[in-house]
């Protein structure tokens, strides 16, 4: 649980997504590119991102989400993991998502068509330098209807392609259309403390939980500037009083609330930054005390 005193990913406890467990506490990849992988913001160290997976793997870290579409101007995720990781660890799950589509100068372009899917999975295991991936998330765009996209990575999995399958950015009524289809094993929708309040996504996380399903929160810490992936830079009052009676970050008080809102629920903050990785990963022993976790849903209700 500690390497020389530092709290490491098991302390989070371990879920499942199909045949693969993981720990509970994982890490998101798409800051490791630079300040704001999606528009193309100053491109990160090199160096320093490939230590910060490193150092993720050297503390439990076992699950780590990515996507061929994090990049920015000089960098890569996927080639950075593939340039810290490889040959990887057997007990090491990436994760990766399909469906939006950018050109390579940065721009978003239209949503993937099914017939493209193939492309974009090929893609991912070519940047990754391995023959299957091990879980792809379909990213619903503005689409009604997901079938004919997650008939096409269903077919992907018959392959031997992909090992497991699930969804983001989705309602109820997607994933019961991709169940249909084929196993889903994980959901992927934004979520938190900041999060806009939804009776879809909460309905998700139940339903989730009732399934074996895992559920894995997106943008959980983040705050200003949300699909950039900033770090909060605001915290209403009851999350600063609680960080500092437990001598923890706000962030940490977030990615621990995350955590206690089921065993089925897991955490993937991002972050290209040494320090903020070992907090993060702390997170994971961080108990809430049922007063405190009440005291945070009623800020969270009260849009606080």
């Amino acid at each position: 649980m500690t390497i020389s005193g530092v709290i490491t990913a098991d302390a989070a406890g371990t879920w499942k997504l199909g045949d693969l467990p993981v720990h509970r506490i994982g890490l998101g990849a798409m800051r490791l590119t630079g300040s704001a992988a999606f528009h193309l913001g100053t491109p990160s160290d090199r160096g320093r991102s490939v230590a910060v997976l490193r150092r993720a793997v050297e503390l439990g870290v076992n699950h780590i989400d990515t996507a061929a579409f994090y990049f920015s101007s000089l960098r890569s995720a996927n080639e950075l993991i593939n340039t810290a990781l490889a040959p990887y660890g057997d007990d090491l799950v990436i994760v990766t998502k399909v469906g939006p589509h950018r050109t390579y100068t940065g721009e978003w372009g239209t949503a993937a068509r099914p017939d493209e899917l193939r492309g974009h999975v090929e893609e991912n295991l070519r940047q990754l330098g391995r023959d299957h991936l091990d879980v792809v998330n379909l990213r619903r765009m503005s689409q009604d209807s997901i079938a004919e996209h997650f008939g096409a990575l269903a077919e992907l999995r018959e392959a031997g392609l992909v090992r497991h399958l699930g969804v983001s950015n989705v309602e109820p009524r997607h994933l019961a259309e991709a169940q249909a289809i084929a196993p889903v094993v994980c959901v992927q929708n934004r979520y938190g403390l900041d999060a806009p309040r939804g009776a879809a996504t909460d309905d998700l996380l139940r339903i989730c939980g009732e399934q074996g399903i895992a559920f894995v929160p997106y943008f959980a810490v983040a705050g200003e500037g949300m699909e950039q992936g900033a770090n909060a830079v605001t915290h209403d009052e009851e999350v600063l009083a609680i960080a500092r009676a437990h001598d923890v970050s706000p962030a940490q008080v977030r990615i621990a609330w995350t955590l206690h809102q089921g065993p089925h629920v897991l955490a993937i903050p991002g972050t290209g930054d040494p320090d903020h990785l070992v907090e993060n990963v702390a997170a994971g022993a961080l108990r809430l005390t049922d007063e405190e976790l009440g005291r945070l849903d009623g800020a969270r209700r009260s849009g606080r």
